[in-house]
Formats: C-alpha cells, sequence, structure tokens
C-alpha cells in the first residue's frame, strides 16, 4: 500500500514503463506482504537533462516511496535489493543506477476515499 512515484526518463515504451512498475510492485509484495491488488503508483517522464544523478548518464530510475511507519529495517533492505534486482532483469536497468528514497509517516495520513482516513476508522 505504499505510495510510489517512479521517475524515468521521457519517451520509454509502454511495455519498458510495465516492466519498471511491475518489478516494483513485485518487490513492494515480497518485502512487505501486501496484497498483489494494493498498487499505487505514478509515473513521471523527464527529459534527460531533468533528470540527475550525480554523472550519471546511462539509462536511470529515482523512486520515492511513501509507507505506514512500523516496516522493519529488514524488510526495507530487501525492498531495494528486489527493485534492483527486477529492474536490471527487466527492462535492464543498472543497478548503480537506481535511486530509492522512502519516507514513513501515519495512520492519519493516508484517505483513500471519501474524505476519510480509513485507517482510523
Amino acid at each position: 500500500m505504499p505510495l510510489v512515484n517512479i521517475s524515468i526518463l521521457k519517451g520509454k515504451s509502454s511495455e519498458y514503463i510495465k516492466s519498471v512498475t511491475d518489478g516494483v510492485n513485485s518487490a513492494v509484495i515480497e518485502s512487505f506482504n501486501f496484497p498483489s491488488d494494493d498498487r499505487y503508483q505514478i509515473v513521471h517522464e523527464h527529459e534527460i537533462h531533468c533528470l540527475e544523478m550525480q554523472a550519471r548518464v546511462q539509462d536511470r530510475v529515482m523512486m520515492h516511496v511513501i509507507i505506514r511507519k512500523g516496516h522493519s529495517d529488514k524488510a526495507k533492505q530487501l525492498f531495494y535489493k528486489k527493485v534492483t534486482e527486477n529492474l536490471s532483469n527487466d527492462p535492464g536497468i543498472d543497478p548503480a543506477n537506481v535511486l530509492i528514497a522512502m519516507t514513513e509517516n501515519h495512520d492519519s495520513d493516508w484517505s483513500f476515499r471519501d474524505g476519510l482516513a480509513q485507517f482510523l476508522i
């Protein structure tokens, strides 16, 4: 149930984007034990000069994961590992070119619909 913002280089095919989002979702399910349909992802496409990652010039992905507080460091480390493995396998992104930032929040920080904080009900 994390909200994942994924930034990629502009101009990628829909198959490439699906490989990235599927790879991230698979890592979420495996690392944090979320249901397979608990998928909240936003893909942002950027011109090459707008997605800077030190001196890297190859294909790259940057993502910001917002997740409820309470997941262990071990689960987070597994997530980082699984994301880079998945994206290396398909669509072939070098693990050195994957940046992941994670922010934890609280139950009151989520509303999925109807103007309610569902975790507080």
